[in-house]
Order: C-alpha cells, then structure tokens, then sequence
C-alpha cells in the first residue's frame, strides 16, 4: 500500500504566553508536531508495517518556518518513508478551507497512493474540518473517527467508534480517513531511528501560488480567567450533595 499521512506543524502550546489583553504571544513558542497527527502518523506506520512492501509518505503545509531540519527527522524517524513539505509565508495561518486545497495540490506531487490518514484535528483550532474538505477536493470518499483500520485487498475495513455505538464500514480505496486519538500510541522514536531519518528523502518546495481563506479570524484572545470561590461544603450536612451538585451545574 501507498499510505499518505498528513500533519500540521503547530506552536507548542506549553510555550505560548498570554497577554495582558488576552492575546496570545507565540514569540517563544517552537514548532512541533501536532499531537493528534502524531496518532496519525503511527496508525500509517503500523497499517504498512502490516502490509508487506508498503510505504509511508508524509506531508504537511505551513509557513517558511516549518522547514527545520529536527522537526523533519521526527516526523521521519516514525516509521515514515518520505516527506512532502510545501514550506512557504504563502501557506502559514491557513484556515481549513486553505489548508486543504494547499495539501490536495501537494498530494498530486507524491505521485499514486492507495490512502490518506489524518489526524481528527489540530492541536490549535481543531476545526475538524481539514479532513472532509480534503477528500472533497480530491473526489474522494471520507470516514472520520477511526479507531482501527484493516486492509482488505482494494477496500479498507474500519471500525468508528461513536458517543452510542462502535461501527464497523467499509470504505473503497482511494479515501481519506481521520483517525481519533485512541487508534495508535504514538512511538518515542530512538536514536537509531532519529539518525536513520537523516538519510531519508525530504522533499521541501515553496507554494506553487496563493491559498485564499474562507474564514476572517476577527480576534483570538484567551479567556478571562475567573477568580476560584473557595466555596467548601461539609459532606455531612444536610443537602450537601444537592448543593455541590448544583454549584457543579452553575459553574459548566
């Protein structure tokens, strides 16, 4: 098989600070891997790992900073083959709408490929959104929430698992699939592994032109953050529990 997993480079979140007005400065922030696609990434090194003569090709979109050569290697040091990155200012605060597009197009330069697994959402917006518009910009069908996926000739075989229930679909191939957090634990790569990826190929181009937003961002800010009550509530007393439970209710 031909396994495409895609991922997004985003600031690490324990590194962004928040401003007095709320805005968030990512001046100190490095990039790093989004976490949900690290789940994607491993799904894609273990379904080839499962296929015998399958390979693994990564691909991602974003501004000129995400060309950093460690970044790079942990992503290859993954189980992943190959890297497809469009690294360029033109592609950096993409909404999902852009970002897909973005992505179709770099996908056309990897050549064929039998699926493309992505993780369920970002670890910035987690729009939920890359994913089907993805798919629909490259005619393909579309399953989301995958917590197991199983290669059966020219269909997969995959198992959603929902708020109520646990389905179970089939999907012809080519599709896209998005993958929920819970299908793979992503793998701490060694230093054999991290050493191996400096020989892999990493394919990095500019964007081939402009990727125009659907969606104006007005403002991001954090929330305020409220003061805590210090409320404390004998468990003893009378009506305790009814009134824990209805501080519980007031304060979601």
């Amino acid at each position: 098989m031909n396994i495409v997993a895609a991922f997004k480079v985003v600031p690490d979140d324990q590194d962004i600070q928040v401003s007095a007005d709320g805005s968030l400065d990512y001046s100190k922030a490095k990039n790093t891997v989004s976490a949900y696609d690290l789940n994607a990434i491993e799904a894609a090194a273990q379904l080839a790992a499962a296929n015998e003569g399958s390979k693994v090709v990564a691909v991602t979109v974003g501004g000129a900073d995400i060309d950093d050569s460690k970044l790079k290697k942990n992503v290859l040091a993954r189980g992943v083959d190959e890297l497809y990155m469009t690294a360029d200012a033109a592609c950096a605060d993409l909404d999902a709408n852009a970002a897909a597009a973005a992505l179709a197009e770099l996908v056309g330069t990897v050549g064929g490929f039998d699926v493309i697994l992505c993780g369920d959402g970002s670890a910035d917006n987690y729009a939920q959104q890359v994913d089907v518009q993805l798919a629909a910009k490259l005619g393909l069908p579309v399953v989301n929430a995958a917590t197991k996926i199983t290669a059966k000739g020219d269909v997969l075989e995959v198992e959603r698992t929902l708020e109520d229930v646990v389905e179970v679909v089939e999907v012809p191939l080519p599709a896209v699939v998005s993958v929920a957090p819970d299908i793979a634990l992503p793998r701490i790569p060694g230093m054999k592994d991290i050493l191996a990826a400096g020989k892999k190929p990493m394919n990095v181009a500019g964007a081939a032109g402009a990727y125009e937003n659907a969606i104006d961002v007005v403002s991001c800010l954090a929330p305020k953050q409220a003061d805590r009550k210090q409320e404390i509530l004998e468990a003893s007393a009378d009506g305790a529990i009814a009134q824990f439970a209805a501080a519980l209710k007031a304060a979601l």
